[in-house]
């Protein structure tokens, strides 16, 4: 099938799909105080307030969330559609397991590291022929510590 053929039906199938979507929105006619959107509607109506809002920029009859609807159970149907759509939040501070996992790996890699270099400084001060180094350690270490965490920060951070 051609690639031009093939938009065309895309396109095509996209704006049926909206007009179908936009006869489902809040604003309807259909809905009035006698007949209120109730919690079925506020579901759909939440799973579809981004497209809502989209073509309320553009249409006024068309709003985001309908006027004439019969309170909690319409407002929770809403909230739980924009959640199962938008994740509540969660896309923000969850991570997946693979990036958990990769995260972990390379916590644990900078620890051993860190470990490591404090093994070798260590030995190195046990190494001095005069001891001063040795007696010293105690006081001078948390300082060679906290400067070497900041110059490994520092260098870490770089582009």
């Amino acid at each position: 099938m051609n690639l031009h053929r093939r938009v065309y039906i895309g396109l095509f199938l996209f704006t049926i799909l909206l007009v179908m979507l936009t006869g489902c929105t809040a604003g309807h006619s259909q809905f009035t105080s006698e007949s209120p959107a109730g919690f079925w509607n506020g579901l759909w109506h939440g799973v579809i307030s981004f497209i809502s809002l989209i073509i309320h920029l553009f249409n006024d009859a068309v709003m985001v969330y309908e006027k004439n609807n019969n309170g909690g159970w319409y407002d929770f149907g809403f909230l739980l559609g924009v959640i199962l759509v938008w994740g509540g939040g969660c896309h923000v501070k969850c991570k997946s397991g693979a990036r958990k996992k990769r995260d972990e790996e390379w916590e644990e890699i900078g620890q051993k590291v860190e470990i490591k270099i404090m093994h070798r400084l260590k030995d190195w001060a046990e190494k001095d022929e005069t001891g001063a180094m040795q007696e010293d350690w105690d006081e001078l270490w948390p300082k060679v510590e906290k400067k070497l965490k900041r110059k490994i920060r520092e260098w870490a951070e770089k582009e």
